[in-house]
């Protein structure tokens, strides 16, 4: 099985969007991976992002630990070391920059002492990583609405109706993780078996491969393409859907000789949203029973609240020992 290939450049015309939902609906439903082209994000724009991560990241420790994690406190962006994140409580194989929407210390939310928003941690070297995170975090944003659009419309909605009721005012957190090559492949993997909390996960990655997807009739691999975004579903767009879409269990492998970098944009519901079902979503109730059986254990589908506290229950897990700056304090 290989994931399908959608061009997003048709959804410019009334019949050439519909196309679009029609396949989108049908990536959801099987799979929830699928590859986007005729995104419109420059390849210019991607390859200086993709440059100005491998300089940063062939710094020294002690450069790089100038924006760790712990000097970003609530904000939760920064740096982080190899197994300095954990997923289903065992180190990941990688480092990472966390960066998120950039928030000026009188931005509301910021005064309002809500986690994971703030302003971002940027290095001095190389001096232009800033501007090209941040002008990648916007075209790929504009990207996760057009994509929300195309599902609208797959799921009998008006175009706008997640831009209505969620992502008026999205939670945006953009990351750029380096997997080094693994040393003994046969007994650990770069990142483990895991999904992702929210609606859309759009990622870029360069030309190493090694990201696989559990397929209903087994793991089959995700390699790169150029020019295209692999995009996946969340856990809240499997709850709002009664199980109709997939949020697909993934995981990562380097097995190459050489570091693998992946730039992954988390496009979800706006913090304090509670994530309820779509309209007539329970067509799907039977499946929704079925996938409720989920490799972790655990039931999107009996959870309720808003997706901060979705959010924030992830973060105690990925980050332990930052909880104490992430969690509110009562």
């Amino acid at each position: 099985m290989s994931l399908p290939v959608i061009d997003l450049s048709r959804s410019r015309t009334a019949s050439g969007l519909d196309a679009v939902a029609a396949e989108i609906d049908a990536a959801c439903r099987d799979v929830g991976f699928f590859y986007v082209v005729g995104h419109g994000v420059s390849t210019e724009l991607q390859t200086r992002v993709e440059e100005l991560a491998r300089e940063f990241f062939a710094m020294a420790e002690p450069d790089k630990s100038d924006i760790a994690m712990r000097h970003g406190g609530r904000a939760w962006r920064g740096w982080f070391p190899l197994d300095g994140e954990l997923t289903s409580g065992v180190p990941d194989n990688k480092e990472g920059l966390y960066f998120g929407e950039e928030l000026s210390a009188d931005d509301p939310r910021v005064r309002a002492g809500l986690p994971l928003h703030g302003a971002n941690l940027f290095p001095r070297r190389p001096a232009g990583l800033r501007d090209a995170v941040l002008e990648y975090m916007a075209a790929v944003t504009a990207v996760g609405h057009r994509l929300l659009a195309s599902i609208s419309r797959a799921l009998g909605l008006d175009d706008r109706w997640f831009e209505r009721n969620l992502t008026a005012s999205p939670t945006v957190l953009f990351r750029i993780f380096q997997y080094p090559p693994l040393v003994d492949a046969s007994e650990r993997w770069s990142v483990g078996e895991h999904t992702d909390y929210g609606l859309l996960t759009v990622l870029a990655q360069d030309t190493t491969g090694g990201l696989e997807v559990r397929s209903p009739d087994g793991w089959v691999a995700a390699p790169p393409i150029a020019d295209a975004f692999v995009v996946n579903l969340g856990d809240m767009l499997e709850r709002m859907t009664a199980g109709r879409y997939r949020s697909t269990p993934h995981r990562v492998r380097n097995v190459s000789a050489r570091p693998r970098l992946s730039f992954p944009l988390f496009f979800d519901p706006a913090w304090d949203a509670d994530v309820l079902p779509v309209p007539d979503a329970s067509w799907d109730a039977e499946r929704a029973s079925g996938q409720a059986r989920r490799w972790d254990g655990l039931n999107v589908h009996d959870w309720t609240g808003t997706y901060g506290d979705y959010l924030l229950a992830k973060v105690a897990k990925v980050f332990p020992a930052l909880i104490g700056d992430v969690m509110p304090t009562s």
